[in-house]
């Protein structure tokens, strides 16, 4: 009975001071200038200099509102004290993540290549980091990414639309977006239904310049390629296309004309248009028409640019390293994506601006083998 008792009344934990633990307390009291220096706040650097925070935290921000000896007095005892900012805390102190989101139809494509390295290029300058995303021209993938990083993961979007969101003209996901306080910055594929800054290039009178040069050539005889004709940038190169014939007194003809939202689709109809009938120029308003323009000329024994000169609109390597190299309508991906990046964040860093706006950057007719000299 005497054991059971002394079982019950024996205390639930037991510390044995050894030795060695009794070592290493001493150890940790005698070194508090050490632990406050892995620790040292805004409380306590003002508690220790006899100021406020609120000076302290001035000071460290080079306010002008503190005089210099106060101010360089705070710095240099934060600096002794091995002081570091709550980068997390001031984030969500002030809102601010100092991240961008971009989200790009197709990374593979050169021009979106270009535009991110405008962007990344401005955000490292001012001090942003990058999130990108690819929504693979799904409607379902753009309204994800959108939704996953706007809940607190950047500050800001930098985008261009996806085809199919294009297509069925659903634009209510960046509304929403912009509503809940997160600017946007539209780039390329651009939507008038939503308010928001953008940055485009004038596709219509580059098309019109470009289609203009084949008629300055002597062609006639202009085919008008498109396998994006779902897109917006599709719609105005083609109205361009029209509108320079027009001025030119130079009656189109249906059957050269080729307008589809499908490369499967152009390639078979291409294939069709140049055995059934003779061209002598062609304008194609994206990347695969243009690599293919020159393909399905070469295939079916034209001689470029003697018997056909052919413009496109893009400006990828593979346009320079072609044989023939191809003309082409250069868009200054780059640029763009430098201004795009320069609006967005003067968005977020002064909130309080009014109205939206819309920067046009200038292209260039890049001539090379594929078009006659003039």
């Amino acid at each position: 009975m005497q054991s059971q008792k002394c079982l019950k009344n024996k205390p639930k934990s037991v510390i044995i001071f050894t030795p060695t633990i009794i070592f290493l307390y001493l150890l940790r009291i005698s070194q508090p200038t050490r632990r406050m220096k892995e620790k040292a706040t805004l409380k306590q650097i003002a508690k220790e200099l006899h100021v406020s925070v609120s000076t302290v935290s001035k000071a460290l921000n080079n306010s002008p509102e503190i005089s210099e000896p106060t101010k360089v007095r705070i710095q240099e005892y934060a600096k002794l004290k091995n002081y570091k900012p709550n980068i997390i805390g001031l984030n969500l102190k002030n809102r601010s993540t100092k991240t961008i989101g971009v989200i790009v139809p197709n990374i593979l494509n050169s021009f979106f290549a270009k535009v991110f390295s405008g962007i990344e290029k401005v955000a490292e300058e001012k001090g942003y980091n990058v999130i990108t995303c690819i929504s693979n021209e799904s409607l379902e993938k753009e309204v994800h990414a959108l939704d996953m990083l706007s809940n607190g993961t950047i500050d800001g979007f930098v985008l261009s639309i996806s085809e199919e969101a294009q297509k069925l003209g659903e634009f209510d996901h960046f509304k929403e977006i912009i509503k809940g306080g997160t600017p946007v910055v539209m780039f390329d594929r651009v939507s008038d239904e939503v308010a928001c800054d953008k940055v485009i290039v004038d596709d219509y009178e580059s098309a019109v310049n470009a289609t203009q040069h084949l008629i300055k050539l002597g062609c006639r005889k202009i085919a008008l390629f498109s396998a994006i004709d779902n897109l917006s940038v599709g719609k105005l190169r083609a109205k361009g296309y029209f509108d320079a014939l027009e001025k030119n007194n130079i009656k189109v003809d249906d059957k050269l004309i080729i307008r589809t939202d499908s490369e499967e689709d152009f390639n078979q109809k291409a294939e069709a248009l140049f055995k059934a009938h003779k061209v002598d120029g062609v304008f194609a308003v994206d990347e695969h028409t243009s690599v293919s323009s020159i393909k399905f000329g070469l295939r079916h024994g034209y001689k470029i640019p003697e018997e056909l000169s052919v413009i496109g609109f893009a400006d990828g390597i593979w346009s320079r390293r072609m044989t023939p190299s191809l003309s082409t309508v250069s868009q200054h991906g780059p640029e763009i994506g430098e201004a795009a990046a320069k609006l967005l964040i003067a968005r977020l860093e002064s909130r309080d601006q009014e109205g939206f706006q819309t920067q046009v950057i200038q292209t260039e007719l890049r001539q090379r083998d594929s078009t006659r000299k003039l």
